[in-house]
Order: structure tokens, then C-alpha cells, then sequence
């Protein structure tokens, strides 16, 4: 068994090391989170940056960078979306982070927390595209296949009458398919990536406790940067897909 600071606690001895660690970012976040709205100050203060680096420069400039993320992806009218992907990119990026520091397991690296936010994710683009367009999202499943029907004699009407509820049925089933593993594929990529990291990490620690290891602390901060911006980019893409209206 690796080594946990929260094995030093009897407390916790019999809880699981990822629900600790997404306990414990939980709590980093809310404490940043806290920070941040007491350094802000008022509206009307923030209109002129301070002259040097501050905690207040320091959040201004990751708000800028995921509003500016958010509307590159997803364009006009994102602003809404930026406080739910920022707060998911955070959370992904601070669990991702907590794994490169000695006696602590990412929560990412666990399946259950991966597919918790797949699933999380799913439901998330799946609301949002009935929001958008009431019950007749449903005909995003359909494809193009839903046309009006030819104004021309019963034989061509009927043909055309079951071709195009053969494609509606086949591309139902395509659809239905490619959004049952869209959770599973979020989930499986973010916890394969990061198993391989922490795994690999560990390995060179053990063997070769100075120096080298230095190499794949950069890669592994590398890797937790990359995967909590996928993540947040393929959420974004389904989200728009989700509400896209069709011109």
C-alpha cells in the first residue's frame, strides 16, 4: 500500500484515499474561491489593474483566460456557461495537480470520480439542449432525416414515407450509441491518462529518488493542464452541439 497523509489520521483510516482528496480540493477551491472574492473588492475598483503582481492579478488573470477559453470554443452568447466549465476545469485541474505531491492520490485517477464526472456531464449538455429547444431536442437523434414530406402522387409519397423513417430509426440508433459512451469515453481518458502519470511518476521516485525525477514533474504538470483543458473542451463541444440551432 503507498504511502498517505490521510493514513495518519485515525479518523479516516477506513475512507477511501480518492474521496478524501476530492474532499480535501473541495475545500482548496472554496478557501481560493473565498480569497478571490475578498481581494476583488468593488466593480468599480477593478477598472485600473494594480501596478505590480497580487493575489488580485493573479485571479483576475485565470478569469480572463477561461472566459476567454470558454468563448473561443463556443462563441456568442457563452457567458453563460463560463461559471459551470470554469468550476469543472478547476476542480479537474486542482485533483489532477494534488497527485504530484508526495502522499496524496489524485481523485482523477480513480474510475468512480472520471465516469462521476462523465455521467455529471451527460445529464449537464442533455438539459441544457431541452432548455434550449423544449421537446423537439429529441430530433437531434433522428439526424437530417426528418424532412417534409414530397408532394407528388402515393406511391412516391410512400416511399419516401418509409425511407425516411428507416433512416430516422437507423440514425436513432447511431445517436443513441454515440451519446451513451460519451460519458464512459470522458471518464476513460481522464483516468487512463492520469493513472499512466501517477504510475509512471512513482516508478522514477522510487528508483531514482534525485534529479530525474524532476523530468517527469514537468510532464505530469504538463499532463494535468492537458487533460483538465480536454475535458472542458469535448464538455463545450457537446454543449454546443446540444444547443445549436440549425440554419
Amino acid at each position: 500500500m503507498h504511502f498517505s497523509w490521510f493514513h495518519l489520521i485515525p479518523a479516516l483510516e477506513g475512507y477511501p484515499d480518492h474521496v478524501l482528496t476530492a474532499g480535501l480540493c473541495t475545500l482548496v477551491i472554496v478557501i481560493l474561491s473565498l480569497t478571490a472574492y475578498a481581494v476583488a473588492g468593488k466593480p468599480e475598483e477593478a477598472l485600473l489593474p494594480d501596478q505590480k503582481l497580487t493575489l488580485k492579478n493573479f485571479f483576475e488573470f485565470i478569469t480572463e483566460s477561461l472566459c476567454g477559453f470558454v468563448e473561443s470554443v463556443m462563441g456568442h452568447g457563452s457567458e453563460k456557461y463560463i461559471p459551470i466549465v470554469g468550476t469543472m476545469f478547476i476542480y479537474i485541474l486542482v485533483n489532477n495537480l494534488m497527485g504530484l505531491l508526495p502522499g496524496f492520490s489524485p481523485a482523477t485517477d480513480n474510475l468512480n470520480t472520471t465516469l462521476s464526472i462523465g455521467v455529471f456531464v451527460f445529464f449537464l449538455y442533455n438539459t441544457m439542449g431541452f432548455r434550449e429547444h423544449g421537446v423537439k431536442y429529441v430530433k437531434h437523434f433522428f439526424g437530417p432525416s426528418i424532412v417534409p414530406m414530397p408532394k407528388s402522387n402515393f406511391i412516391l409519397q410512400t416511399v419516401a414515407g418509409v425511407t425516411i423513417f428507416g433512416l430516422g430509426v437507423f440514425f436513432l440508433l447511431i445517436e443513441s450509441v454515440s451519446h451513451a459512451v460519451r460519458p464512459m469515453s470522458l471518464g476513460l481518458r481522464l483516468y487512463g491518462n492520469m493513472t499512466g502519470d501517477h504510475t509512471v511518476l512513482s516508478i522514477f521516485l522510487n528508483l531514482v529518488p534525485i534529479g530525474i525525477p524532476m523530468i517527469f514533474y514537468l510532464l505530469g504538470l504538463f499532463v494535468c493542464f492537458v487533460q483538465a483543458f480536454v475535458f472542458s473542451l469535448l464538455s463545450m463541444v457537446y454543449i454546443s452541439m446540444a444547443t445549436a440551432h440549425d440554419h
